[in-house]
């Protein structure tokens, strides 16, 4: 996780973990491990929770599901540990998980733990102390295509994930459960939103060939060598990692990807610096990625609308939990302006078929 000072912040109220019950559990299955525990929160990031750990002189890091959570599929920390155990000795930026637990005497929900690694992880706005430059965006938008390419050039089969997920009707299943996902969290009416579900349904390709895929692969899932910010240390959050669509995939890194050019809204909305003087455009990122791996884009505009779609019922569901008193962070007040605004781009790309 990022070395920075103000990533991480005191662990926010309702969210704290049991530290006396953790911290014997830890230094019991974790040799060589003493001291007193301490815990902050890495304060990024909207779905599961992410801690640092501190136990004596060794840091780890901490994932457990978000307090309140309706969504159990999609906070699965074994399912997670799983894929990193699998995962890290063939894909380097993977982080080596150490520990799971499910025991309700130590958390009252599955937790894993896993290495820490150091490193820069770029939000908006970009830290006053890093100054990159138009050549320096280019080569760091590269690195993160070239990253998500060679997760879906891995031989996941090989690696003992063959059996992780369905891929056939993959697209179908994607399509109908988002939309199935968006009316469980609905709480108010939105009609770009259900025009792209509409879309989606009368537009839906047959899949492409399977590969092992990410699921929200974007720069703050990416931890970055400080000293050279286009080498990729990690990638982080794999709770939604599954065998599907490659395609579904890079949708997603798509719908995250904001524009200089594109509308306001959007641009204020961004999560990550997608925008600066030199990066890759949308259509320069999906270029890259048919080079690197010899897939068919030319269908890729549906797989954009997707990402947007997806990625606006994920807010939904964030949002849903806070008006709904399931969480107290002050953070999700206002996604509901964040879900309009992917709704009318998805809605925009939709009729002006331009990505």
């Amino acid at each position: 996780m990022d070395e920075r000072p103000d990533d991480t912040i005191p662990v926010r109220p309702g969210e704290e973990l049991p530290v006396a019950p953790l911290a014997n559990y830890l230094r019991s299955h974790l040799p060589g491990t003493s001291g007193p525990l301490t815990v902050r929160q890495f304060g990024g990031g909207h779905s599961n929770l992410t801690y640092l750990l501190g136990l004596g002189d060794t840091e780890l890091v901490l994932r457990r599901a978000p307090f309140g959570n309706a969504v159990k599929s999609a906070h699965d920390m074994g399912r997670e540990y799983r894929v990193l155990s699998k995962l890290w000795p063939v894909y380097p930026p993977a982080p080596r998980p150490l520990l799971f637990c499910d025991d309700p005497a130590i958390m009252d929900a599955p937790f894993y733990v896993m290495e820490r690694r150091r490193g820069v992880i770029l939000r908006r706005p970009i830290p006053s102390d890093l100054s990159i430059d138009p050549a320096t965006a280019r080569r760091l938008s590269t690195a993160l295509i070239d990253a998500l390419a060679d997760l879906h050039m891995l031989d996941y089969e090989g690696a003992g994930l063959g059996d992780l997920g369905k891929p056939e009707g993959y697209v179908a299943r994607q399509v109908t459960g988002w939309i199935e996902r968006y009316a469980k969290a609905q709480t108010s009416d939105l009609p770009a939103l259900e025009r792209t579900a509409r879309s989606l349904v009368d537009r839906k390709p047959a899949d492409s060939s399977p590969s092992l895929i990410h699921n929200d692969f974007k720069y703050d899932n990416l931890v970055l060598d400080p000293d050279d910010l286009t080498r990729v240390v990690a990638v982080l959050d794999w709770e939604m990692a599954t065998v599907g669509d490659p395609l579904m995939d890079l949708g997603t890194t798509l719908g995250y990807w904001v524009e200089a050019d594109d509308p306001a809204p959007l641009r204020l909305a961004a999560t990550g610096p997608t925008d600066l003087p030199g990066s890759l455009t949308r259509r320069e990122l999906v270029d890259h990625y048919a080079e690197r791996t010899g897939r068919d884009v030319a269908g890729i505009l549906f797989y954009y609308v997707f990402g947007l779609y997806k990625i606006a019922v994920i807010v939904q569901q964030i949002y849903a939990r806070y008006v709904r008193g399931h969480t107290r962070d002050p953070r999700f007040a206002r996604l509901d302006g964040l879900v309009a605004v992917l709704a009318d781009q998805a809605d925009r790309t939709v009729s002006t078929g331009c990505l």
